[in-house]
């Protein structure tokens, strides 16, 4: 006699279906089912899009008549026209009108010249990031990973940075660099604010050089260089893009601190942080003049602060599993 098994009951017999992904794949889901990621992305999306396609970049025009440099006639004490409450609620309909942010005491239009500060601090922040999340990718592997006398000199000399404040050092920068534009005083200043990464990415280096899979990369005969760019360092890549963010959103900040203390940006161009520093004044008389500026500082800021918590969460290797 013979006696028929049934085969064990699948996953998708239970009710669920586990799908094989790519660790690329299993990111972006994580990403994009984030809600505060998304909505900060959409955020920033919207400040970028508008502040580079309103008074156009370099050669490229905008769609905005007004330039930001250009001065008039000061209407209604310099108002703002920029009306969002509709006639059937009270309002005056929803429009932008001439000057939609209002005007300065010479007439320049202030929507535009917002917009130019928020390309330039987005510019600046941005390079910030970039340039310091580099230098202390760089740094940190070099001393996780070979440790001894490299580590020894990498850290003391972070230590030393450490220890002066960033906003002091970073104001002596500026004050030398901001003449020669704000995009080369970026780089400098992203050359000073590396050590937070340095020391992150030096931690993950040192955890990670001691694994089986680095082990077995030597035992092979494999190059220091490529273990540490071919097997470590796509393993870091999750604290990397994440102190990269913080290194963006804390570098408008930096730029603003420094613009509105004077050691920023230089006119004639400008900056958010310049437009609060040129109109503090005016925030009893003309607060529009301080009220724009600050809201695009704290959206680009915010936007970009949600979107690294989204990547942090999204790069948590124990979330190695996502269900349909």
């Amino acid at each position: 006699m013979t006696i028929k098994t049934e085969p064990p009951a699948s996953n998708d017999a239970q009710g669920m279906t586990i799908v094989a992904r790519t660790q690329g794949q299993l990111v972006r889901r994580r990403f994009f089912r984030h809600r505060g990621a998304l909505v900060g992305m959409i955020l920033f999306g919207l400040v970028f899009l508008l502040a580079f396609s309103s008074i156009g970049f370099g050669p490229i025009p905008g769609w905005w008549d007004k330039p930001w440099t250009g001065s008039g006639t000061v209407v209604d004490r310099g108002r703002p026209t920029l009306s969002v409450i509709p006639e059937f609620l009270g309002g005056e309909g929803m429009h932008l009108g001439e000057h939609p942010f209002g005007q300065d005491n010479i007439g320049k239009d202030y929507f535009a010249m917002t917009m130019r500060g928020a390309q330039v601090s987005i510019i600046v922040a941005l390079t910030i990031g970039l340039v310091s999340t580099a230098v202390g990718t760089v740094l940190g592997a070099l001393a996780g990973f070979f440790r001894g006398k490299v580590e020894a000199v990498i850290m003391r000399f972070t230590d030393v940075m450490i220890t002066i404040p960033v906003l002091v050092i970073a104001a002596v920068v500026g004050s030398a660099t901001g003449n020669l534009g704000p995009y080369f005083m970026a780089i400098m200043l992203g050359l000073i604010t590396w050590t937070s990464v340095t020391r992150l990415v030096r931690g993950e280096f040192l955890s990670l050089r001691e694994k089986e899979f680095v082990e077995a990369a030597r035992a092979v005969g494999t190059s220091s260089m490529r273990i540490i760019f071919k097997h470590i360092l796509p393993n870091t890549l999750g604290v990397i893009i994440v102190s990269a963010t913080l290194a963006i959103s804390s570098g408008i900040l930096l730029e603003t601190a420094l613009s509105f203390l004077g050691f920023g940006v230089k006119s004639p161009d400008t900056s958010l942080g310049l437009l609060i520093s040129d109109y503090k004044n005016a925030m009893v008389t003309r607060p529009w003049l301080f009220w724009w500026p600050g809201l695009f500082i704290v959206a680009i800021a915010l936007s970009v602060n949600f979107i690294g918590d989204g990547l942090r969460d999204a790069f948590d290797p124990r979330q190695n599993r996502v269900r349909d």
